[in-house]
């Protein structure tokens, strides 16, 4: 029976990774999908998505901010909406880690819709880690910006200006998270960049940004530590409880539940006699 879940670790463990992506994995085999197109062959029209999602991002998350400014003077104590930040660069991190154990572990690159959209990039980025460093900026960031933009579009519609304290910590809550997201791709193609700004790098060192050395445990064999690529603070405690080794786990007992129910219902469907 086919399942939507089938693991993805096996090409990756297949693929030659290094760990300091100091050079390309080898070319694949002949007959073997194609890796990443070059940024100049990518369909006009994707490029025109990205332009536009980044457009409303700006547009959107100006406006929050521009909400928030105007709400803070009015606030009692607006110096604890700083505790925004942290939390929302966690809460990115933890994401950053989901999507990526997700798309790393489930589908296939031939899944009809989500598997060239979704699946192929994170396959394509074990074949050869250094693609992404070949990306532009809408390339990097508009996906990250089209997957926010129903948030905001929320965030506007329903907040407006802040009224009120915990409104103005949950608008200042989605604007750091909104950054952080947005950032996300970017941090994960510095971490392969062989030659990094000053800056990037010191950010590196510093651990405030996520590492190569941090980031090249991910693509070492069996490629399941390390999942979270915003700022990577997330990986050492997740990996040390397994905790998405623990996920994996459980979503296969649920997938295996749900498979027998509807086996079950099938089976007793067949058993039905006509009158």
């Amino acid at each position: 029976m086919f399942s939507p879940f089938a693991s993805g670790h096996e090409a990756a463990r297949d693929a030659a990774h290094d760990p300091t992506f100091g050079r390309h994995s080898p070319a694949p085999p002949a007959g073997s999908p194609d890796l990443a197109a070059p940024h100049d062959a990518r369909p006009r029209w994707l490029t025109a998505i990205d332009l536009a999602a980044v457009t409303s991002f700006s547009i959107l998350l100006a406006r929050l901010c521009a909400g928030l400014a105007h709400s803070s003077h009015r606030l009692h104590r607006p110096w604890w909406l700083l505790a925004a930040a942290p939390a929302a660069y966690l809460a990115a991190d933890l994401l950053s880690g989901v999507v990526h154990w997700f798309c790393d572990t489930f589908f296939d690159e031939d899944t009809p819709l989500v598997g060239q959209l979704v699946i192929r990039p994170f396959r394509d980025h074990h074949r050869d880690p250094l693609a992404l460093t070949r990306h532009g900026f809408l390339e990097v960031s508009g996906n990250s910006c089209l997957a926010l933009l129903p948030v905001l579009v929320s965030m506007a519609l329903l907040r407006g200006t802040p009224s009120s304290a915990m409104s103005a910590f949950i608008v200042a809550f989605v604007v750091c998270f909104s950054l952080s997201v947005f950032a996300t791709n970017q941090l994960h193609k510095w971490a392969h960049t062989p030659v990094r700004p000053r800056t990037v790098a010191w950010l590196q060192r510093s651990g405030l940004i996520l590492s190569p050395e941090g980031h090249a445990l991910h693509h070492r064999r069996p490629n399941r530590k390390a999942y979270c690529v915003t700022s990577g603070w997330l990986n050492p405690p997740l990996d040390a409880i397994d905790f998405f080794a623990r996920l994996e786990r459980a979503v296969r007992v649920i997938e295996g539940a749900l498979a027998g129910r509807t086996a079950a219902g099938s089976r007793s469907r067949a058993c039905v006699v006509p009158e």
